[in-house]
């Protein structure tokens, strides 16, 4: 019985001490932030046109399959980085930030027209 604990004690303190890597199918930070950009400016370009709700949708998932081929992201790889970020909130608020301070920035400049 007492070898049955151990071992289970032994098996929760390896699961307990996994290593907090971040796994390799996740995007970098600095990646992570320029999709996070062109998301949030396809978003407020979609929702900013004078259609339905239901039509500024399907606008937006055509807009959002453009953003990831430009970045050579594939949908599920930013939705696994979304949800591991979303683990770390104090990194989440940094990747914020930046996003925060690059749209300033493109907002400060409206003559430079990007493509998205």
């Amino acid at each position: 019985m007492k070898v049955i604990r151990l071992g289970l004690f032994l098996l929760a303190i390896l699961f307990a001490c996994e290593s907090q890597e971040k796994p390799k199918h996740i995007l970098p930070e600095n990646k992570m932030v320029e999709v996070l950009v062109d998301i949030h400016l396809q978003e407020g370009i979609a929702s900013a046109l004078p259609i339905s709700y239901d039509s500024s949708q399907v606008l937006y998932t055509l807009l959002e399959k453009e953003i990831f081929l430009k970045h050579g992201v594939t949908d599920s790889v930013f939705t696994e980085s979304m949800r591991y970020y979303l683990q770390y909130p104090q990194k989440m608020d940094e990747l914020y930030t930046q996003v925060i301070d690059s749209l300033v920035v493109k907002e400060s400049k409206p003559d430079s027209q990007e493509e998205f």
